[in-house]
């Protein structure tokens, strides 16, 4: 009979942490599951203020390689 009692406490924690996970999910995309159900976009704000540059980054130039200077005998 106590085996049966010592059992459920693992069990209820393990459906209480469950509970918990599940929630910090909904909480962090339930919007976007929301919007998706409705077939609607999710609003974002803020939006980005300030200029937004679509360009693809310039690339480095390559360095010229010097010779070392050697001493003079």
């Amino acid at each position: 009979m106590m085996t049966l009692a010592l059992g459920t406490l693992p069990f209820l924690a393990t459906l209480w942490l469950l509970v918990v996970v599940g929630a910090a999910v909904l909480e962090e995309s339930g919007a976007k599951i929301a919007a998706a159900l409705e077939g609607t976009a999710v609003r974002r704000w803020p939006l980005p203020v300030g200029r937004v540059s679509l360009r693809t980054p310039a690339r480095p130039r390559p360095r010229r390689v010097e010779p070392p200077l050697r001493a003079a005998a």
